[in-house]
């Protein structure tokens, strides 16, 4: 492979050390995304949309790689196909599902995959969250740690089948939308937190598993800035898409600038105590946010429908 000669000129220390470590980062997300395309290539019933084109295999790598930029792609490898869970859930719900009886099939199949039942052979949503479920059971710490990660599975698909039907109830009886504090409320449904989870009883130490709860608490702040950061950046697609987004619910797009503001300084008062206890998972959450919002002023996950 040729090698590319720096431009001549003046180099900057300071610059290069930059731009090699978010080389470094790159190169971890490259690593993902391969990983993701060929788990992907596994069950194409559930990857075959238009939606799930290489740019978000890589969008879902360089999140998850700069979110944790001190793993290695091995130990990323769980939390990428947790996401890659999260958004076939959420194509199999929001855009697949006709009827509220296609709703529960979905939401049960994977309750029951949680509790540790086999999938049914024509059920790979299933399969792919028992995958991620037998991979995590690998870890030591999941034996003690599988409540949380029950709870958190739990949560997600319940509210995406909420979201159903708030959308639902809109579409067929002209049902009022929920308020803005009652959507937040079900910011689970962006399926942030069951992804950190899985990414800490994977990856975490002694002292993360100690303060699991807390730092549950502490992302599902974050979620609720993700979800508000999400629906700003998407409003348009949502609307094409027919999707709930937070700017159908309030009369002035400043309420939710001023919502993000309120809850980002609330993760602020979450993380900064979990900085002492768990450094790189405050940082990791921190970065989330970070990542997000440089991210979405340009563009979002999904591709073309």
């Amino acid at each position: 492979m040729n090698v590319a000669t720096p431009p001549p000129g003046p180099l900057l220390p300071d610059q290069m050390s930059a731009a090699a470590e978010q080389g470094r980062i790159c190169a971890l997300a490259a690593k993902g995304q391969r990983d993701l395309q060929r788990q992907a290539a596994r069950y194409p019933d559930l990857f075959s949309g238009r939606p799930f084109d290489a740019a978000l295999y890589s969008n879902i790598a360089l999140a998850i790689a700069f979110g944790a930029p001190w793993c290695t792609p091995e130990q990323l490898r769980v939390t990428n196909r947790a996401v890659l869970w999260g958004f076939a859930l959420d194509w199999q719900v929001d855009y697949l599902a006709k009827s509220r009886a296609d709703v529960d099939r979905v939401v049960s199949g994977a309750l029951a995959v949680a509790e540790g039942a086999s999938p049914d052979a024509d059920d790979p949503l299933g399969r792919l969250l028992a995958e991620l479920r037998d991979e995590l059971a690998t870890t030591p710490a999941f034996a003690e740690l599988r409540d949380t990660w029950r709870g958190a599975v739990r949560r997600t698909v319940t509210a995406m089948a909420r979201e159903w039907d708030w959308k639902t109830a809109r579409e067929t009886a002209g049902a009022p939308l929920p308020g803005l504090a009652e959507y937040l409320d079900n910011a689970d449904n962006l399926a942030c937190t069951v992804v950190n989870v899985v990414h800490w009883i994977s990856t975490g130490d002694a002292e993360t598993h100690r303060h699991l709860d807390r730092l549950v608490a502490a992302s599902d702040g974050v979620q609720r800035v993700l979800r508000l950061v999400n629906d700003l950046a998407t409003h348009e697609r949502d609307l094409r898409w027919g999707d709930l987004n937070a700017l159908l619910l309030v009369a002035d797009r400043a309420e939710v600038d001023q919502r993000i503001v309120e809850l980002v300084e609330r993760c602020t008062d979450l993380l900064t105590p979990l900085a002492a206890t768990c450094p790189l998972q405050a940082a990791y959450l921190s970065r989330q946010i970070g990542f997000s919002s440089g991210f979405y002023r340009s563009t979002d996950f999904w591709g073309e429908r």
